[in-house]
């Protein structure tokens, strides 16, 4: 990489980090003022602040493209003001080159984005509210979990109590026939996984449904294989937004195995996925607007520009993937539709420079 390209990406990096650090700090703040109202049992006010920390990098994944553009808006405003861009376009660097130099800055931020998108973010996120629920619900003698339904071809299963050590407790089994009739009806007193990945049923008791009559069948100890092992069981415990992208494809992957509706989870995915593609657009939007419109303005006209393109984007974002939820539309169109009006303005901005 040349000088030039060296000196463009350390400029958009650093107001970049710099506007992410204050957009964290507010909300981690309001995290935190969140929290404050639902302290209750061993969830004090040092949990709160725990959470609230802990829920950080997850806040900067999805910050992250309002605080590039915001970012990149004032780290090319202050270098348009010494008049450096200026003398980068006398000395013969067309518009072009100088969009793949900050575009290359976009690269970066966009790796940085990925890595906390999947391997940092999602099980901070996962840790945090887990901690959160088991403060809030420590009793002596209760067993903290959540209620589970999961479907494993014509088999039902309802977990009690689904927890981190897949302790279940009680369980009922639903088994059906081709023709969805029911076939029979099971319940154990407890159930676990064990590290085979077998479903070992303790005090086992089904009811089978036949022709001829109801035939009853129990046991102290069964065990049973389902397809359904502790990965995929482990993600049902987790929201999408705590789940990494490989958890979110294997489990839309069971969901649509099992005939089951997975549009929750893939729109988080393409939510995610142009998220992070669109952290590359918006140095690309910023320079744009530098050469443009705010060729003359000060830090404070960039700095309210910047906020409401993030915001409206942000907005859009949020508003299209709820309404294709809502109204089960395409994911990947209705998640990728901001990211590609706000590539098509970015294009005809650029095409406006001379």
């Amino acid at each position: 990489m040349s000088i030039l390209g060296k000196y463009l990406m350390r400029t958009i990096l650093l107001s970049s980090l710099l506007v992410l650090l204050v957009l964290l700090s507010l909300a981690a703040l309001f995290e935190f003022i969140g929290q404050v109202d639902d302290v209750q049992g061993d969830y004090r006010i040092a949990q709160a602040l725990l959470f609230a920390v802990l829920r950080l990098p997850q806040l900067s994944f999805e910050m992250m493209p309002i605080a590039v553009l915001i970012g990149s808006l004032m780290g090319l405003g202050a270098l348009a003001n010494n008049s450096e861009l200026v003398v980068m376009r006398t000395a013969g660097l067309s518009i072009v080159r100088l969009a793949g130099l900050v575009a290359i800055a976009g690269v970066a931020l966009l790796v940085v984005t990925v890595l906390i998108g999947e391997y940092i973010g999602p099980p901070l996120d996962y840790f945090a509210r887990n901690m959160r629920d088991e403060a809030r619900n420590s009793q002596a003698g209760r067993d903290f979990g959540n209620a589970a339904w999961v479907k494993d071809g014509p088999v039902i299963l309802h977990l009690q109590r689904v927890n981190n050590e897949f302790d279940f407790g009680s369980i009922y089994l639903f088994r059906f026939n081709e023709d969805n009739s029911l076939r029979s009806i099971a319940r154990a007193e407890n159930s676990g996984i064990d590290k085979d990945d077998k479903w070992i049923l303790e005090n086992f008791r089904e009811t089978r449904f036949q022709d001829d009559g109801v035939q009853v069948v129990s046991s102290r100890l069964a065990v049973e294989s389902f397809d359904v092992d502790s990965n995929i069981l482990g993600i049902t415990l987790v929201k999408p937004i705590s789940l990494s992208a490989r958890g979110l494809m294997s489990y839309i992957g069971y969901l649509h195995k099992n005939d089951l509706s997975a549009i929750r989870y893939e729109m988080e995915l393409w939510s995610r996925a142009s998220k992070t593609v669109a952290v590359v657009i918006m140095p690309v939007l910023a320079l744009a607007f530098v050469f443009g419109t705010l060729r003359s303005a000060g830090a404070g006209g960039r700095l309210v520009v910047g906020v409401m393109i993030g915001l409206g984007y942000f907005l859009a974002s949020e508003t299209m993937a709820s309404s294709g939820q809502v109204f089960n539309l395409n994911p990947a169109l209705m998640t990728s539709l901001p990211t590609v009006v706000l590539l098509l303005i970015t294009m005809f901005a650029l095409g406006r420079v001379r």
